[in-house]
């Protein structure tokens, strides 16, 4: 049992330095689908998911605030860095429940939020990932669950900059805001409509 001090050594090395990563065992999957508040969710209770940071990806500013990503101006998207443990967990899983919180159809935005700062990416952070996002895409291209083509981008990871404090799990520190925000952007219905009730 890893005690909590070790973990929240672990959360902070997570953000900047790879190697503690590695070396408790670790792995990185970094994925972009729209507002960052409602991607953390789906991924914070799964077993063997160790960490959610919603932050910065994708673009060419260094250390973006989240008036300028929100801007459209710095080329990044918002997303989320999972640190997780690939015994407890595969990186295939990580990628069925991305896959089932987005709309892959969208190449203007996710839901509500429009622009490429919304857009819906997958950041391989090596081979084998790249490996198993290209391969879960084409499944669902070839199953027929959409007549449209799928615009989810797959791409190498770059700097992942960690959004400010406040937007940090967000939906536990403001839960009513946050369920009157997911309403109001018709998230939940459009995931109805595209990948049934679940």
């Amino acid at each position: 049992m890893i005690s909590s001090l070790i973990l929240s050594s672990v959360f902070q090395s997570a953000l900047s330095d790879p190697i503690p990563i590695a070396s408790q065992g670790f792995a990185k999957a970094t994925f972009a689908g729209g507002c960052f508040w409602c991607m953390e969710p789906p991924f914070e209770l799964l077993p063997g998911v160790v960490s959610v940071t919603s932050g910065y990806t994708g673009g060419q500013k260094a250390n973006p605030t989240y008036q300028e990503v929100s801007s459209g101006s710095t080329g990044h998207a918002e997303a989320v860095e999972i640190v997780y443990d690939p015994a407890k967990i595969s990186y295939s899983r990580l990628l069925d429940v991305f896959w089932r919180n987005i709309d892959p159809l969208d190449a203007t935005g996710q839901f509500c939020d429009k622009g490429q700062q919304y857009r819906s990416a997958i950041f391989y952070h090596d081979d084998e990932q790249k490996r198993l996002a290209e391969t879960s895409k084409q499944v669902l291209e070839q199953s027929a669950r959409f007549k449209q083509p799928l615009v989810t981008t797959i791409i190498p990871a770059m700097t992942f900059y960690p959004a400010e404090d406040y937007h940090q799990h967000y939906s536990q520190k403001n839960p009513i805001r946050y369920k009157f925000y997911r309403h109001s952007c018709g998230r939940d219905q459009r995931l109805e409509e595209l990948w049934g009730t679940q």
